[in-house]
């Protein structure tokens, strides 16, 4: 059963404290156009990030005053992050704003990017750049809801393992939110 875009973690968890302003911040969602299928590519960051260390993410992060908009700092962000050149995307549009419990209002862009790029990872932010299916993102049987105590309280979320890689939080929820406006809601 599809369900309708989720607006933030607090989606799963009732209401919850949420900030009085959101910092704005935009992720690219990169759909590799492959021979064998359309993948996702995503980033492990560093085990040594002040905050999110070791979780799987888009390339993304925090507005500058300098980026025109959304799609500015996305791909700004892409392009530090894993080297991945603006020629290679073409931007498709914005899916749902995503709030976070660390206080981000997110924009995912999402955008198609032709085979023929290289990557490379900033070292400071990035332990690896891999790509996943996106068939798997498709597949509800993929999508879980897990739990862990966050803040002294219970939180659940969404979370889609693949293979060695546990794919959940904020970055799951896009997914989730991709998969719904992919499958129309089906």
């Amino acid at each position: 059963v599809a369900h309708p875009p989720l607006g933030s973690d607090f989606s799963l968890n009732g209401v919850t404290q949420a900030p009085e302003t959101w910092r704005p911040a935009a992720v690219l969602v990169p759909l590799v156009r492959r021979a064998g299928g359309t993948t996702v590519l995503l980033t492990q960051r560093t085990d040594d990030m002040p905050s999110h260390a070791g979780q799987i993410a888009f390339p993304g992060g925090r507005q500058q005053a300098e980026d025109a908009d959304a799609v500015a700092t996305a791909l700004r962000e892409t392009e530090e992050e894993v080297g991945l050149a603006r020629s290679f995307v073409e931007v498709i549009g914005p899916v749902d704003l995503y709030r976070t419990g660390t206080g981000y209002e997110i924009t995912p862009i999402v955008g198609l990017v032709t085979p023929g790029f290289t990557t490379r990872a900033d070292p400071r932010e990035v332990a690896d750049v891999f790509e996943v299916p996106l068939a798997h993102f498709l597949d509800e049987r993929n999508h879980r809801i897990d739990s862990r105590v966050w803040q002294g309280r219970e939180r659940r979320y969404y979370a889609m393992p693949y293979g060695e890689r546990y794919i959940w939080g904020a970055t799951a929820g896009m997914l989730k939110n991709l998969h719904f406006v992919l499958t129309a809601g089906e």
